[in-house]
């Protein structure tokens, strides 16, 4: 199978985790289905500049951001972490994290959300 990136949809996501600003969302797999049931995310992530995913704990799964493009920084558990481009940042289950684009270009990254 092949999923063109024009054949994918863009959503847009307003005050994510009641954070401030808005991201972009296209799925890169269709979820849970598509990790046959092992996850539920596995999407590319456009966050403009001034925007930011509130901060929210995770349970029963886990969160990694692989950093495609542009800076930005990241509140890991309560400690705050400059990012950019080829940076991993993982939230283990149980933990914490935002992501904060405070930079003047799109951050962009892919988000993995797989279950313990």
């Amino acid at each position: 199978m092949i999923r063109r990136k024009e054949e994918r949809e863009i959503v847009k996501l307003e005050q994510p985790f009641g954070g401030k600003g808005y991201f972009y969302r296209q799925d890169i797999l269709n979820c849970p289905d598509e990790l046959y049931g092992k996850g539920r995310v596995y999407s590319h992530m456009t966050l403009p500049p001034g925007s930011q995913a509130g901060y929210h704990e995770h349970h029963g799964d886990a969160e990694v951001y692989y950093i495609l493009k542009g800076r930005g920084q990241i509140n890991d558990n309560g400690v705050i972490e400059d990012i950019k481009e080829g940076d991993v940042a993982v939230t283990f289950e149980g933990e914490g994290h935002s992501i904060y684009n405070n930079s003047d270009e799109d951050l962009e990254f892919i988000a993995l959300i797989y279950y313990k």
